[in-house]
């Protein structure tokens, strides 16, 4: 649907507009706002960012409709006026055209040549939006993305490698940001986001100095994934690194709140399947990591306490000589028939 704003002094012309156009108007085609000069128009284009065109007068009292357009790229730099005017000379056609009119329609007016000019219009603010829209996620995409990958997505190999997948040996790790949820409802949305912004900021930092590849956000959660040579034993150092720095952050209060940031970490190390996961037909893939050992990590994680590195005695066995661990009892997880015994990573 179309949002069109009508700039005109003229009462009837909103009567008339909303007799030619009632098809379209119930059929969801045209929406139609009305000002009666150009100040109002003003107001009404920041109240409704979503405006496609304008359709305006020129000569009205307060604001006119050639002052009304130099304004326009500062309010809303993607709407389009058309001018509509009974001073159809050739030097107001001129000055409306050099203050960025779209284009220039006589009165009385001939309303199925409104419309088409209208339709023109409409045509030409959606594929600036498009391309504002593609540039913005181009954009988006060049922040987060090698230019070697970038370069890769363009070839054909790329799509066809889409869906290879692979088992490997590697060591998953999730990190949850402790008591984070229960302030949420105490501190404005723009400060929450930062604040977790701010701690996923330090604890991917620890996990790329170690090697490991952040997989997904998960909420207040980050997974991790960690291959190579002593996949385990660094996944670990990024656990303790991330714990000791969280340590010195300041506590937040929030109303009767106070939020000390801390994590707590479950971390397990074995077989996976690695691969893109989701859909192909939408482009949605997911490139992750599945199966019991990542699921595992996911449900140590669940029960760690704030401050706790949890690991499985098989995971004890491959890092005990490299960190100091305790006993940390026995836990029933998820789809798994025992008890699971586990151990929290000290230092």
């Amino acid at each position: 649907m179309a949002k069109i704003l009508v700039v005109d002094d003229e009462a009837d012309l909103e009567i008339l507009v909303k007799q030619k156009f009632r098809k379209k108007i119930r059929e969801n085609v045209y929406e139609f706002l009305f000002a009666q000069n150009g100040q109002q128009a003003l107001e009404l284009v920041k109240e409704h960012p979503d405006l496609d065109i304008i359709l305006s007068d020129i000569n009205m009292p307060v604001m006119d409709g050639l002052t009304l357009l130099t304004h326009l790229p500062e309010a809303n730099p993607m709407l389009k006026a058309v001018v509509v005017s009974a001073y159809g000379d050739m030097q107001n056609i001129r000055t409306a055209m050099n203050r960025g009119a779209f284009d220039f329609v006589v009165k009385p007016v001939d309303f199925d040549d409104l419309d088409v000019t209208m339709q023109k219009t409409i045509n030409h603010v959606r594929q600036l939006q498009d391309t504002l829209r593609a540039i913005k996620e181009n954009n988006i995409l060049k922040m987060y993305v090698d230019e070697n990958v970038l370069n890769f997505m363009s070839h054909k190999e790329y799509e066809s490698s889409l869906m290879k997948n692979e088992t490997l040996q590697a060591t998953v790790m999730f990190i949850d940001v402790c008591g984070f949820t229960s302030i949420t409802e105490h501190v404005p949305a723009n400060t929450v986001v930062n604040l977790l912004n701010g701690l996923f900021d330090k604890i991917v930092k620890e996990i790329i100095a170690q090697g490991g590849h952040v997989d997904k956000f998960m909420g207040d959660a980050v997974m991790a994934v960690f291959r190579g040579e002593y996949h385990l034993d660094r996944a670990i150092d990024t656990a303790l690194a991330v714990k000791s720095q969280l340590a010195n952050e300041p506590e937040l209060t929030a109303g009767d709140k106070i939020f000390k940031p801390q994590i707590s970490v479950g971390i397990n190390s074995g077989e996976m399947v690695s691969g893109n996961i989701g859909s192909v037909s939408l482009k949605r893939l997911d490139y992750t990591v599945i199966g019991d050992s990542v699921n595992l990590a996911q449900r140590l994680q669940s029960v760690a306490q704030a401050g706790q590195i949890i690991i499985t005695e098989d995971v004890y066995q491959q890092a005990k000589e490299s960190f100091k661990c305790r006993p940390n009892g026995e836990f029933e997880l998820k789809n798994k028939a025992k008890p699971v015994n586990t151990y929290e990573v000290v230092e």
